[in-house]
């Protein structure tokens, strides 16, 4: 299946990084959170991707053009840089199709503005590209095959730590609850799409909103619950979770890595 990224956006709420370079480029370790979220799709074997770019979109353009893998590994040179033969995890030869799909368009938009470049795909799947997740995808596409429904979405729990108020109009306070003890579940930005989600679109409308309201209406959205791993890149926080479960290198998004028991304890201690 194709892979559709949405790489346009500002990332507002990341604003120290993202004033210089698009939010999917922000790095995590010594590599962008994108080619984080592409190497988890493609360990599963879709390595076909189509990049909505916006943006900043030349950044995203030259990381890809000038990609050399040696950089980002263990490496062996001869002939003084003739010849290198990378070591450890081998290279994924990914398709990589870059579409500037505009500055101001919404998700919604930049969807339909790839439609062309997912015809012929029965399903596609999809992704904000700012959140990472150790979601058996595998699990997940089987459950929308036998579903028969046209859109499907990661449903997870929310990473933030709030305390939700229940109250009357009066203002009396009936309970205080904390979002983790909450039965709260929230769209984790991955998504898989039949190519009938193009009849639930309609010019200006953003992904989630009027066309998610079409599919209910129709009995054709499903949800995907994953208790597992999961977290955003919204803010400098979010950033610095993700930068230090790299550091120790627990990186359950990593397909045959060990230490995810640690990462999800990273993950729960930093809330």
């Amino acid at each position: 299946m194709k892979t559709v990224l949405f790489c346009g956006g500002l990332g507002t709420r990341i604003r120290d990084y993202s004033e210089n370079i698009p939010k999917p480029m922000i790095p995590i370790g010594d590599k962008p959170i994108l080619w984080h979220l592409m190497h988890y799709y493609s360990e599963y074997g879709h390595r076909d991707f189509v990049l909505c770019l916006g943006y900043k979109a030349n950044v995203i353009k030259e990381f890809f053009l000038n990609y050399r893998p040696h950089i980002y590994a263990d490496c062996v040179v001869s002939g003084f840089g003739d010849t290198v033969e990378t070591l450890g995890d081998p290279q994924r030869d990914w398709r990589i199709t870059m579409i500037d799909t505009g500055l101001w368009r919404n998700i919604g938009e930049r969807l339909l503005a790839v439609r062309s470049h997912v015809e012929g795909e029965e399903m596609f799947l999809a992704n904000y590209s700012d959140g990472l997740s150790d979601v058996d995808l595998p699990a997940m596409t089987e459950a929308f095959k036998k579903s028969g429904k046209v859109a499907c979405f990661l449903a997870v729990r929310p990473s933030f730590s709030l305390h939700l108020v229940d109250m009357e109009a009066s203002g009396k306070v009936n309970c205080l609850k904390h979002t983790q003890d909450a039965d709260l579940w929230i769209n984790g930005g991955f998504f898989i799409f039949r190519s009938e989600i193009f009849d639930y679109l309609e010019d200006g409308d953003e992904l989630v909103e009027a066309p998610f309201r079409r599919l209910i209406e129709a009995d054709q959205l499903l949800a995907f619950k994953h208790e597992g791993f999961w977290r955003p890149m919204d803010t400098l926080k979010d950033k610095e979770v993700l930068e230090d479960m790299v550091e120790q290198g627990s990186m359950p998004w990593r397909l045959g890595r060990a230490g995810q028991a640690s990462a999800a304890s990273v993950s729960r201690k930093a809330g």
